[in-house]
Formats: structure tokens, C-alpha cells, sequence
């Protein structure tokens, strides 16, 4: 069934109940088999193979049901999560809000979860020896309360030490807006604590490390998080979460506190990717997230540096096929710039 059919009566339900109810759809679904390669689309990455460089963001599958399903959409990865060590409820609803005009979403889910736990367990069940299986990366963060008592950084070590064995990388989330004084972990001193905290958990085991960061940074700010990259050999960086700016919107929902992602984060999100690329080069891989809805703007990112693209709000408005079409596009602008590999676009803008 086409999605423009059923989207008038998705977006007819609260937008946390439609959320839920492609996850509940999806878990329906049978597993597709694994995704043939693309001599043109794939790429190497922190190690590991990607079929192709489209990957989920996290957010959506946060609790690890249907992660190792989305490949069958077309996805190269997907990441599940953010994962803390406790369960806990996340934030009062309403806390999702579309906003159809801007092309936009809102939330304020605050690491809503089940806890580690019994995502490892789940995940157990399903997860195929590291290598066999779809590309899934686990984002990890830290409770609330872990975060307010200044508690942060030993959840982030549980967090290695329980999800590590079943990921084929770990997503370190210091970006979220809805967790009061998680973005401080930024701050170059937080920082270095905390990433010789979790490489120091890593210890001898593979799981590459990526970090995940605002797109809500200073020069400076953005100068320290390279350089403690670089010193700490972080596998990869995910620029960006969503922002608390509010550039000019027209929904009615604009006010809404939480962070802003969709179309308006796409020039945001790709200056900030820029900044990484010119201070950063080919030593750390970047991942390019936020506001890539279309062929272009993934091709854009990869040419400003990115090696991978994540997606998530632009499904809300482009609906489950998303991936494929954006890399059935990819194939057909690299034919037309006579570009072979993934690897060959990536940084060409210089």
C-alpha cells in the first residue's frame, strides 16, 4: 500500500501512538534476508562492512524489537536506542509532535527505555555472531537521576560493559537535550573523563566507539570535542543530534520544548559537519544526521565528509521506503559524476 494512502490516517493519531504502531507492524513483519552488497554503496567504516552507507538513527527502535528487521527496508545499519542501564518512563506525555508545515518534529522522550537489561536480552535472541548478520550499533546513555547526581560517566561504563558484546558498534549519546546536564559531558574536561572511562571498560574487546554530538556548538566547543577525538581514538563521530534552536517555524507546535529535528536541522546540522570535517580530515569517520530526507542532501553530506548518513524524522514524512529510494538516487548521481565507490565521494568537496 502506498504510503501517501495510510500517512493522512497515521498522522490522524497522536503522534507517540503512530510511533508505536509501525514498531508493532514491524515486529509483524517476517526477517528479510541479508542485503547483497553494492559494489558501488558499500563502504568500510571503524572496521566493520556496511552494505550500503544508510543507516537508522537511534530513537526510533529504542528498546531493541525490530533493529535486526530494518534492513529489509533498505537500510545498510540501524541503531537502536539510547539504552540506559535503569528503565525508566522518560518524560510526562504529550512528548512527540510533527510539525507537518516545517516538515519538522519535535520531542522531549527524555531516554525513555526498558533498561539494558532486558534490551540484552531481547537482543540475544535474535543477534548473530558479529560479522554474519545486518549492521546494529547500540546507543548508550545515562539514567536522569545518574545525570543529576553527577553519576553520568559510570553509566556509560555499565553501559559498555553490558551492550558491547552484542553490538557491532556502541553509540556514546552526550547529545540529548531531555536529559538535564547530559550536554555538559561536551565540555572538554567532562569530556576526557568520560571517554577514558569507556575505552578504558572497552579494554581489549573490538566494539568500536562512536560519540554522538549536539549540532548547538560554539568554534571552540566544537575545537575541544575534535581534539579529545583524536587523543582518546574515537572509532567515529555522529554529527548531529537535534537542536533547542528554533530557527523560523509555522506549526503551531513551534514552542514546544525538546529538541527540533526534520527539515529545518538540515543546514545546521551539515555546517557542523563541515567544522568536524575541516578540524578532523580522515582521521575520524564522520556520520552525517539531521535533516536528509532526499538523494541530495545524502549525497551533500557524503561529499562534505561524511562516511555513513543516518535518517529518522524525514520517515514520518517520506514514509518506510525512504532508504531505498535514497540509495537507488546515490547510485544514479555517482554514475552521473563518474564516481565509483562510496569511499571515492567521501570529502570531494575538499
Amino acid at each position: 500500500m502506498s504510503y501517501r494512502l495510510i500517512r493522512p490516517l497515521l498522522f490522524a493519531l497522536d503522534a507517540e501512538r503512530a510511533h508505536n504502531l509501525s514498531i508493532a507492524a514491524l515486529r509483524m513483519m517476517p526477517t528479510a534476508r541479508a542485503i547483497r552488497p553494492d559494489p558501488m554503496l558499500c563502504t568500510r567504516v571503524a572496521g566493520i562492512d556496511f552494505p550500503n552507507p544508510v543507516g537508522l538513527a537511534a530513537g526510533y527502535d529504542k528498546d531493541g524489537r525490530v533493529a535486526h528487521k530494518m534492513h529489509g527496508l533498505g537500510f545498510g545499519f540501524a541503531e537502536l536506542g539510547t539504552l540506559t542501564p535503569l528503565a525508566q518512563p522518560g518524560n510526562p506525555q504529550p512528548r512527540l509532535f510533527r510539525l507537518v508545515e516545517d516538515r519538522a518534529v519535535i520531542n522531549r522522550f527524555g531516554f525513555n527505555n526498558g533498561g539494558q537489561g532486558a534490551a540484552a536480552d531481547r537482543i540475544a535472541r535474535y543477534r548473530r555472531p558479529k560479522g554474519e548478520g545486518p549492521v546494529i550499533g547500540i546507543n548508550i546513555g545515562a539514567n536522569k537521576d545518574a545525570t543529576a547526581t553527577g553519576r553520568g560517566i559510570a553509566d556509560y561504563v555499565t553501559g559498555v560493559t553490558c551492550m558491547a558484546p552484542l553490538a557491532d558498534y556502541l553509540t556514546v549519546n552526550i547529545s540529548s537535550p531531555n536529559t538535564p546536564g547530559l550536554r555538559a559531558l561536551q565540555g572538554r574536561a567532562a569530556l576526557d573523563d568520560l571517554l577514558g572511562a569507556v575505552m578504558a571498560a572497552r579494554g581489549a574487546d573490538p566494539t568500536p566507539i562512536f560519540l554522538k554530538v549536539a549540532p548547538d556548538l560554539e568554534p571552540a566547543d566544537v575545537e575541544d570535542i575534535a581534539a579529545a577525538c583524536i587523543d582518546h581514538r574515537v572509532d567515529a563521530l555522529i554529527v548531529s543530534n537535534t537542536t533547542i534552536s528554533r530557527p523560523a517555524l509555522r506549526s503551531a507546535h513551534a514552542a514546544e520544548a525538546g529538541g527540533l529535528s526534520g527539515a529545518p536541522l538540515t543546514d545546521l546540522s551539515l555546517a557542523r559537519l563541515r567544522d568536524f570535517r575541516r578540524l578532523l580530515g580522515a582521521r575520524v569517520p564522520l556520520i552525517g544526521v539531521g535533516g536528509i530526507a532526499t538523494p541530495q542532501q545524502a549525497y551533500a553530506r557524503i561529499r562534505a565528509g561524511a562516511s555513513l548518513v543516518q535518517l529518522y524524522s524525514a520517515l514520518v514524512y517520506e514514509g518506510p521506503w525512504l532508504a531505498r529510494r535514497i540509495n537507488a538516487g546515490l547510485k544514479a548521481l555517482m554514475t552521473r559524476d563518474g564516481v565509483r565507490t562510496i569511499a571515492e565521494l567521501v570529502g570531494s568537496d575538499g
